[in-house]
């Protein structure tokens, strides 16, 4: 956490600087401080709406882990799957979520359906990517010790393949919890009535620019303190494997 001290102190000073200098008017650009105010007299409000936002997050990561590492799985066991599929998940991504989130809302409605589709989409492939490169890459050593012992195809992936792997799952998951946040006010944005992207624009509606910023940065704090939280479950994954 301490290192993440500097960049943050530089970022505010640097933000009050221009704002001293240039003289923007607030409805332009906040202070800090004003933002500071803002987050302080309407926590409750941003709270309630934080609530939601996580927990759109929340079941988009959990979903994207688990239809992630099975896809890769899947793709490495069959190389015929896996020249199919490759093509198809790049493409997917060539998409904007832009263009993807109102067709999921007009699908799945206003609710948080919608929204967890959409950052399942964000997630869904930095996991798979990720371990399925792992899995691929699994040191010849090991796939030829198995080979001599005669393991079946799934007793290798299970074994070998897998928790040598662990390291690019873990990866991809760390990437994922940053970009979950993104596809989340993404679908907010296009249609929702709670949510910190909902916020955002009902406060830019409303010219309450230190709100919306007040809400941009509990978002980028969101991101950070999952990608702090993912970090330190892999370190002790790890650390639990290598004992």
């Amino acid at each position: 956490m301490i290192r993440w001290f500097a960049p943050v102190a530089a970022i505010l000073l640097l933000w009050q600087g221009v704002v001293s200098v240039t003289g923007l008017p607030p409805y332009i650009l906040p202070a800090p401080l004003r933002v500071a105010a803002a987050i302080s007299d309407n926590a409750g409000l941003l709270a309630s709406h934080a609530v939601v936002t996580l927990g759109e997050i929340a079941v988009a990561l959990v979903l994207g882990a688990v239809l992630g590492a099975a896809t890769a799985v899947a793709l490495a066991l069959s190389p015929p799957l896996r020249r199919v599929a490759e093509p198809l998940l790049v493409l997917s991504q060539a998409i904007p979520v832009f263009a993807l989130a109102p067709i999921f809302t007009l699908w799945f409605g206003y609710g948080m359906e919608s929204k967890i589709a959409v950052a399942l989409i964000v997630v869904y492939f930095p996991v798979t990517a990720s371990f399925l490169d792992a899995l691929l890459r699994t040191p010849p050593p090991l796939v030829r010790l198995a080979g001599v012992m005669q393991a079946r195809r799934w007793t290798m992936m299970r074994r070998v393949q897998m928790p040598a792997a662990l390291p690019g799952l873990l990866s991809g998951l760390k990437i994922a919890a940053v970009y979950a946040p993104i596809g989340a006010v993404i679908g907010e944005w296009v249609g929702a009535s709670r949510g910190l992207g909902y916020l955002m624009l009902l406060a830019n509606g409303r010219a309450r620019t230190d709100l919306m910023f007040a809400a941009v940065l509990l978002i980028a704090v969101i991101a950070v303190g999952l990608h702090l939280a993912t970090g330190w479950a892999a370190r002790r994954v790890m650390e639990r494997q290598e004992r």
